[in-house]
This record gives structure tokens, sequence and C-alpha cells, in this order.
């Protein structure tokens, strides 16, 4: 007996359930907002918790969200200061212009300096990317 292919839904796996994937968030949120700004350890944590969710992201472990066909025209509204965004920071970044032209990075780094606001930082850092590699 065939199902129509509309009434045959696939199960959220373990580590798609808010329930799992929450508290892992959480966890390594909370290791990331211990370690000091820009040490060579945060860096490597950056690049290994990036790197493990890029992972799961390109393997079929995850199940996709439906991305949107077309962007509305109201979003590219929002690229224009987030280009403008961008190449301030940048350029601020490798000119070293220092506390002339301070980068965004610079000015958040005494808001930062609690490990309890580090985490938060970490932990919607760790989310956003986490939608992200669902879509």
């Amino acid at each position: 007996m065939d199902h129509p292919p509309e009434l045959i839904v696939e199960a959220p796996r373990v580590w798609d359930r808010p329930v799992v994937s929450v508290p892992v968030l959480i966890c390594l949120s909370l290791v990331g907002g211990q370690l000091p700004s820009f040490s060579t350890a945060a860096n490597l944590y950056i690049l290994g918790t990036g790197g493990g969710l890029i992972w799961v992201g390109l393997s079929n472990r995850v199940p996709r969200r439906p991305a949107p066909r077309r962007l509305p025209s109201a979003a590219l509204w929002w690229l224009l200061p987030v280009t403008v965004f961008g190449v301030f920071e940048g350029t601020t970044f490798v000119l070293s212009v220092g506390d002339d032209f301070p980068t965004f990075s610079r000015l958040a780094d005494p808001l930062l300096e609690d490990h309890l606001a580090r985490s938060a930082a970490w932990f919607a850092w760790l989310a956003a990317f986490w939608g992200l590699v669902r879509r």
C-alpha cells in the first residue's frame, strides 16, 4: 500500500530538537566565554566550533529548512548599511588605525570583559550560525 508523498513526514533527528541542540550550544558557549578575547585558544575554539557546525551542515545529518525562493525587495535595503559597516570595519582593522577610528570589536571589548556577557555573545553567535547551518 503506497502512501502519497505529502503524508510521509520524517521525524526530526535527536540533535535537531531544541531539547538537545540548545543545551549543547549553551555548553559550547560557556566554554568559549571562559577564553580570553583574541587569544590563540579562543581563535582555535572559534575555528573548531565553526568548522564542526559547517561539517554537520554539509553532511546530510541535519534536516534542512526550505530556503526562501527570493529575497524580498526590502531586504536589499539592508545591504547598504551592512556593506558600509563591513568596509569601514575591514579598513580600520587592516590599517590598524587604533583609537582614532576603533573597530566594533575594540568598542565591544569593555562590554565583553565579564565571562557571563562573553558567554551570552558566544551563545548568540552559535545560535545564529546553527540557524544558518540548517538552511
